[in-house]
């Protein structure tokens, strides 16, 4: 199954012209205590499955982890449980060293 992927740039600029998107984050609690962006839906990767139901499925999920590989697991099991998923490429990493570097890398 291939999973699409966009750049932190244009997520960024897909939200900001009103593309209905949801941007999920997987990591760990944790994780967003050291490093977070605003407006995410959180939902750590080993509740996706029972928690999916928490997701608009009329939106399109970005999902977004560190570095990217956790996100694109669960933007494969989300498309195969019929929603509109891609994954962040580079995930929190690229966000801080593209788009703002206050965002702590870990």
């Amino acid at each position: 199954m291939n999973i699409p992927e966009i750049t932190p740039a244009e997520f960024v600029a897909r939200r900001d012209r009103g593309d209905a998107l949801t941007l999920l984050d997987v990591r760990e609690g944790w994780e967003l205590g050291v490093a977070s962006v605003p407006g995410v839906v959180h939902i750590p990767m080993g509740e996706v499955a029972g928690r999916a139901g928490e997701l608009d499925a009329s939106r399109e999920v970005v999902v977004l982890c560190r570095s990217g590989r956790r996100s694109l697991e669960v933007a494969k099991y989300l498309q195969q449980n019929g929603f509109r998923a891609v994954n962040l490429a580079g995930g929190i990493l690229a966000w801080s060293r593209d788009l703002d570097a206050t965002i702590p890398t870990y």
